[in-house]
């Protein structure tokens, strides 16, 4: 009878400790599932943080790119340019289609009804610019190209000032869910302590090895808080749970890494080409003043130059009638309104009027040579690019006895050579090395002959509008003399 009863009891307290174990590994199983989802959805939280400035910054892009494609089919008409003007603009609406469409008492969904307001009119212009060009209505094209771009400039103003109003609220949720995630992670660590009471050995073991990698992180998740993105990687190999956190943590510092790196890229582009256009604006104005050299209107001029030529046409001087009639073509060329760029034909056919001009004045003792092929010569270059380097052999590049100036355009592979010469006295070599080093349209201070504004205004818009430093060279010819070299990329 006390045999019996003392191996119910033990079998009974056997069974107890076994329900207890089993109990207390069914918790602590439940607890490490519980424990890892929560972690899990909060690392998804932090992940999906920034989304929305991403999809702005996607819808940024789009609409760069279509307003390029406007812009290029503006200029050039070409199938490609407007083919991706049509591909950017059903890309933009596309990612655009989240935005609110109505206004809102919420500051950003509100900001988000006024980009989709100034997108749907930047849309509006472009396509009706579009087709009026289409139409061959190049006036109305171009008006609605212009409140387009008018569109265009306050669409990026208001699309940066809702990134930024993104970032601020998606920083306080980042802060937010991290908050969290730091209570699931202290929970955690005190509801294992409080297991380590029914399975000492083996929930110590576990602590150790769950909360250390789960310090990192905290750690590393602190500093990325406080954008210190310059944090090591774990680089964690292992097959579980924590490896998988750890893996993901660092491929999105990574990301954020380069997310930032495009972003500072990106700005620094812009704003070299911003400097770029700057430049090249004020260096064009330079040149014009330079060309025209006069203070009256040259409107004015050109309409009087008109009236003289037909009245010696009237009168018979037919000489005198085309010798007017080239000084007004001169000065057309300079008040026209194309833009900073022309083709190497119509920078050729200003060369011709200058130096008949030029041949008139001086008579037999400038000779002027001519090696062009009758073919076409359609590539660009910046206007007024010839026209000054003639002049200037011209003035300071000519024998008292007899001038010669040379002319030649030799079409390569891939690039075109056009040489100007003259049979004067040349270049010293530091002035030479002078102007080709020199980066800005200012007067050298030992420039006494008066060549080096000129020389450098046109050196400097040639390496801004081709992106190139060997585009003009300074040669010294055998006979004496200068020669100026242009390679032009033929493309």
């Amino acid at each position: 009878m006390n045999v019996s009863i003392i191996k119910k009891l033990n079998t009974n307290f056997r069974l107890r400790i076994f329900i207890c174990v089993i109990a207390a590994i069914v918790v602590i199983a439940f607890s490490f599932l519980f424990m890892i989802n929560m972690n899990r959805k909060a690392l998804e939280r932090i992940g999906r943080t920034y989304e929305t400035n991403r999809k702005l910054n996607t819808i940024t892009t789009y609409i760069s790119n279509t307003e390029k494609a406007l812009s290029d089919y503006m200029q050039y008409r070409t199938f490609e340019s407007i083919d991706s003007y049509y591909h950017f603009q059903s890309l933009s609406e596309d990612s655009a289609s989240y935005l609110r469409k109505s206004p809102s008492t919420d500051t950003i969904r509100h900001k988000e009804f006024i980009v989709y307001q100034l997108l749907s009119s930047f849309f509006k212009y472009s396509l009706d610019a579009v087709t009026s060009l289409r139409a061959n209505n190049a006036e109305n094209a171009m008006i609605f190209y212009k409140k387009s771009m008018s569109c265009y400039s306050m669409l990026l103003s208001q699309m940066e000032d809702l990134n930024m109003l993104m970032l601020q609220r998606n920083a306080e949720i980042y802060t937010a869910s991290y908050g969290r995630y730091a209570a699931y992670v202290r929970l955690s660590i005190i509801f294992i302590l409080i297991l380590f009471s029914l399975i000492l050995a083996i929930l110590y073991l576990s602590l150790n090895i769950i909360t250390k990698p789960l310090m990192d992180i905290s750690h590393v998740a602190n500093r990325v808080a406080h954008m210190d993105f310059d944090v090591p990687l774990f680089n964690n190999q292992d097959d579980g749970e924590i490896g998988i956190i750890c893996r993901a943590f660092d491929r999105m510092i990574v990301s954020i890494r380069e997310y930032v790196d495009k972003i500072w890229e990106k700005a620094a582009q812009e704003n070299e080409l911003r400097e770029r256009e700057m430049e090249m604006r004020e260096l064009y104005a330079d040149a014009q003043l330079r060309a025209l050299q006069n203070q009256i209107n040259p409107h004015f001029l050109f309409n009087t130059l008109n009236t003289g030529a037909q009245l010696a046409m009237m009168e018979g001087a037919d000489k005198t009638c085309y010798f007017m009639e080239q000084v007004a073509d001169f000065f057309r060329y300079n008040i026209q309104q194309k833009g900073h760029v022309a083709t190497i034909d119509e920078e050729l056919s200003l060369v011709d009027s200058y130096v008949y001009i030029m041949k008139v004045r001086f008579g037999d003792r400038v000779e002027f040579i001519k090696k062009v092929s009758s073919e076409k010569h359609e590539t660009l270059l910046p206007r007024m690019t010839l026209q000054p380097l003639v002049e200037n052999c011209m003035k300071y590049g000519l024998k008292e006895a007899k001038g010669i100036i040379e002319i030649s355009v030799e079409k390569e592979v891939f690039q075109i050579l056009i040489k100007i010469s003259d049979n004067g006295c040349g270049f010293s070599s530091d002035l030479r090395k002078k102007i080709l080093k020199a980066e800005t349209p200012l007067p050298l201070k030992d420039d006494k002959t008066g060549t080096g504004t000129g020389l450098i205004n046109v050196i400097s818009r040639l390496r801004i509008y081709f992106h190139r430093n060997d585009v003009f060279d300074i040669l010294t010819n055998e006979q004496g003399g200068t020669t100026f070299l242009l390679r032009i990329p033929n493309v």
